[in-house]
């Protein structure tokens, strides 16, 4: 069994920065991408940030120069800091990891963190 373990949202001014930890545990082989998706309320779930294995990112328009990911392969854990928070980005973010589970299964499986607020307001 695979679990996402989420940290680090919270209430914030505009202007203000966040650090989310997203931490994957249980039976992994190999992790591909991890990333954070987004949910406002009345609208769908976006992708806000991605990484790949070998370092390789990719941003939503909205956040580009506001929003970093990286990521700790050792630990299989992801970041996102997300700075000069406006309260467009208010939302529940999310995490997801695509990853393998056996050496000898070449499935590559999607697992999602339960979310965690970020609320920008003043």
């Amino acid at each position: 069994q695979v679990q996402l373990v989420e940290s680090g949202g919270g209430l914030v001014q505009p202007g203000g920065s966040l650090r989310l930890s997203c931490a994957a545990s249980g039976s992994i082989f190999s992790i591909n991408a991890m990333g954070w998706y987004r949910q406002a309320p009345g609208k769908e779930r976006e992708l806000v940030a991605r990484i790949t294995s070998s370092g390789n990112t990719n941003y939503a328009d909205s956040v580009k120069g506001r929003f970093t990911i990286s990521r700790d392969n050792a630990n299989n854990t992801v970041y996102l800091q997300m700075n000069n928070l406006k309260p467009e980005d208010t939302a529940v973010y999310y995490c997801n990891t695509n990853l393998r589970l056996y050496y000898w299964d070449y499935t590559r499986y999607d697992y999602w963190g339960q979310g965690t607020q970020v609320t920008v307001s003043s």
